[in-house]
């Protein structure tokens, strides 16, 4: 993962106890991993790193903007979204990232890449749905809304009074008749 060194934490020469890190977020970041879902990104990235004699723990907070397209409209628009993630490194004879919450790297490791970690977290920050306050609150002027407004289906409620269908009334009289 040299294409993201820039996550690469080394934590060898560092004290025990916590360190802070701070980190930008554009959208080249999320072009590196192929995901092209967002227009562009500002994000902030703070992370502690807790280092203990026999494993570190890991704080990642973030909060900024992804820049979206609405679900509805098409339009782009900035979405804010915030998340944080814990996790605990250990070590061991070999790497292994099976569980989402504990990553153990082998014990001549001098530093760790929390790149992937940091994208799966940003990318699970990012709403399914997304959609253009505009369109939430009715401010949005689009082509697209009026085509919608246009198109829905108009409620008219007809009261023809009492007319049913015969065959309807003879089903009826019977249930009456028990």
């Amino acid at each position: 993962m040299t294409k993201h060194k820039e996550f690469a934490i080394p934590f060898s020469g560092l004290k025990q106890g916590k360190h802070e890190f701070e980190f930008k977020i554009k959208n080249e970041f999320f072009e590196s991993f192929e995901y092209d879902d967002i227009n562009g990104a500002d994000i902030g990235l703070r992370v502690t790193l807790n280092k203990m004699s026999t494993m570190l723990e890991l704080e990642m907070h973030s909060k900024g903007t992804v820049n979206v397209n609405c679900d509805i409209t098409n339009e782009p628009f900035d979405q804010k979204i915030a998340s944080s993630l814990e996790l605990v490194v250990k070590f061991g004879d070999e790497y292994n990232d099976e569980n989402d919450e504990i990553l153990i790297i082998p014990h001549g490791d001098h530093l760790i890449n929390i790149a992937q970690y940091v994208y799966e977290m940003l990318v699970l920050a990012i709403p399914q749905k997304r959609v253009h306050p505009g369109v939430l609150d009715g401010t949005l002027e689009s082509e697209v809304i009026d085509k919608l407004e246009e198109l829905q289906p108009k409620e008219v409620k007809e009261n023809k009074g009492n007319n049913t269908d015969p065959r309807w009334d003879a089903l009826k009289k019977l249930l009456k008749d028990k």
